[in-house]
């Protein structure tokens, strides 16, 4: 297939994506959002097998069965009470797959250190560190909701100075490599941090704010779609990632508002302000009610101090 032809049908697979999602809005049309994205998804699963790059279908077909059997038997059995725990795991299942795809391309292209271009490199980085963090987050997500971990907040001392440390050296392990350090051992260190780190974001988080961090991971699942897309050069990737990523985070603005959450933090602390300041208002009237009793009992005299 030449790459002019490739291109157009990529190009119709990232125009059928951009009207699923604007079907997908409304629930009267949502139906037809969801056909439409399909048929692009099978334009794009197409293109991909014509393409002079693939030396293995086989493997390729065992995993699309794998896939697509779980799929079909999860969206058929799965009741909808339960369908953010499906999305959880779907959405981890991506990041997920983000991470592989950057571990192996840089098994691929930096066989020896410093043979990799600061484009790409930045690429894998981005792709691993995200899709880390969306795969360990979304599985504890998941846990939560399933009730096989308790869904209350779970928190530890020194919590947020043990996240910040632990972000900062998978930071410092990804621009390490990009900087030319290209050691099989910092990707794995750069893929088990992020992981940890997306375990530790979202265990303190109560069950009840689990369709919000859901729906963040979920732009973080786009995110790192998009890097792999440059990673691959594909631009159905990049486009379909940032689509992702940009609905998500909308979407979790969106949630964070209705939710009231953008201004816990200070609804909290003026109701606590408020409560103390009642009750220092009830302790004066105490004391005050205190002397009258006792100016009473004296006769209307003044009680010693």
């Amino acid at each position: 297939m030449s790459t002019e032809v490739r291109n157009l049908l990529y190009l119709i697979t990232i125009v059928a994506f951009i009207l699923a999602l604007r079907f997908l809005s409304s629930p009267a049309t949502a139906r037809r959002g969801n056909q439409i994205g399909a048929a692009g998804m099978l334009v794009a699963i197409v293109v991909t097998f014509l393409q002079n790059e693939v030396v293995s279908y086989w493997e390729i077909a065992v995993g699309m069965v794998v896939g697509g059997a779980f799929g079909a038997v999860a969206a058929r059995k799965v009741r909808m009470t339960a369908m953010p725990q499906m999305v959880a795991l779907f959405n981890g299942v991506g990041g997920g797959a983000a991470a592989l795809i950057s571990l192996a391309e840089f098994h691929i292209r930096a066989p020896d250190p410093g043979t990799l271009k600061t484009d790409i490199s930045a690429s894998i980085m981005l792709s691993a560190i995200i899709g880390s963090i969306s795969f360990a987050g979304s599985m504890i997500a998941f846990a939560k909701l399933q009730e096989l971990i308790r869904g209350r907040p779970i928190v530890y001392p020194l919590q947020q100075a043990t996240n910040a440390l632990l972000f900062a050296a998978v930071l410092a392990a990804g621009i390490a490599i990009a900087a030319g350090a290209e050691q099989q051992w910092l990707i794995w260190t750069l893929l088990g941090g992020s992981a940890l780190f997306g375990v530790l974001f979202v265990l303190p988080i109560g069950g009840a704010d689990m369709p919000v961090v859901i729906s963040l991971l979920n732009a973080f699942t786009g995110l790192a779609t998009a890097a792999t897309g440059f990673e691959l050069e594909n631009n159905v990737l990049i486009v379909s990632g940032m689509l992702v990523g940009a609905s998500g985070t909308l979407l979790t603005v969106k949630m964070g508002q209705a939710m009231n959450r953008s201004n816990r933090r200070w609804r909290h602390r003026w109701a606590r302000a408020l409560c103390e300041r009642g009750r220092r208002g009830r302790h004066a009237r105490l004391r005050e009610q205190g002397r009258l009793r006792s100016r009473l009992r004296n006769g209307g005299r003044a009680s010693p101090a």
